[in-house]
């Protein structure tokens, strides 16, 4: 893998800050479409149909010029991200939000275990420290004693469970195929997202939403835009840091979701969701403030 200057790794601190940012908050525009009339799968297909289309010249002419050598991570970062996005919405959607979101949210852990196994890295005391420390605002924010203790019961769960470390997987391959193009991963990653959601409506036979031609254009185009920032800024980030730094960033996504819901909804953050939060961003801080040894 490619060295990367301290500039080059603010800048992914950033990215991977600024796409968790945009995950946190992509719930509002599902549930808008949801309530529109778009389900979920559709609308995840639609978006990333979209972007897929118009990433797909560099992903041809990847092809063109690497005929033999074509690195089969990337098939596998392909079905691992579309994977991921599928299985964790459906696990939304059919089972308990709390359970689902604390057995997804657990991926950290199986990125430690993936990036040492996988890829050789070595975890300093301190981090290992921000580790715990994220990890323990995590379960303060989403523990709550009716749900039981946090260990996969039914469906649902386990589908929770699998999504989160199918995260894994897609992060270390992300920082696996740190020397292939920026946008030959972004596109893998698109049409990865668009086979699984066709399969899944193939299987559920969800029929298609009836709404008007301007809220199609509407929704691909706002996918377009989106999902393109955001794939973009996570694998951008994740070719530059250590996976476990990485995946404790990307906890701010929890963070910036519990906000946003307390702001844009009725729902509340009670204190200890605050004292949660803030642990999860100071270990976002302290990992970011180590540098990138």
């Amino acid at each position: 893998m490619n060295s990367v200057n301290p500039k080059q790794f603010n800048l992914a601190v950033l990215a991977i800050l600024f796409s968790s940012t945009m995950w946190g908050l992509i719930w509002y525009p599902m549930r808008l479409l949801e309530q529109a009339g778009v389900n979920v799968v559709w609308s995840v297909l639609l978006m990333y149909l979209a972007a897929a289309i118009a990433g797909s010249f560099y992903l041809w002419r990847f092809c063109q010029q690497n005929t033999s050598q074509w690195p089969l991570s990337l098939l596998g970062l392909a079905l691992a991200a579309g994977a991921t996005n599928i299985v964790f919405l459906v696990a939304l959607t059919e089972g308990e939000v709390v359970r689902v979101m604390l057995l997804f949210y657990l991926s950290p852990l199986w990125s430690v275990l993936l990036s040492r196994w996988w890829l050789g890295e070595t975890i300093s005391r301190l981090s290992m420290l921000m580790i715990v420390i994220a990890m323990t605002g995590t379960l303060i924010m989403l523990w709550h004693p009716e749900v039981g203790f946090p260990w996969p019961n039914g469906f649902a769960d386990w589908l929770a469970l699998l999504a989160g470390f199918l995260f894994s997987i897609n992060n270390v391959l992300s920082r696996k195929l740190a020397d292939v193009a920026m946008e030959v991963k972004t596109t893998v990653v698109f049409w990865g997202v668009v086979f699984v959601s066709i399969l899944v409506i193939l299987v559920r036979e969800s029929p298609v939403p009836d709404i008007s031609i301007s809220l199609w254009l509407g929704i691909m185009l706002f996918g377009g835009l989106c999902f393109v920032a955001m794939t973009i800024a996570v694998l951008y980030g994740l070719a530059r840091m250590p996976v476990f730094r990485s995946s404790i960033l990307m906890l701010s996504e929890l963070v910036v979701a519990a906000i946003s819901a307390w702001w844009l909804t009725s729902e509340q953050m009670s204190y200890l969701e605050w004292i949660g939060g803030a642990m999860i961003f100071m270990a976002a801080y302290g990992m970011a403030k180590q540098g990138k040894a």
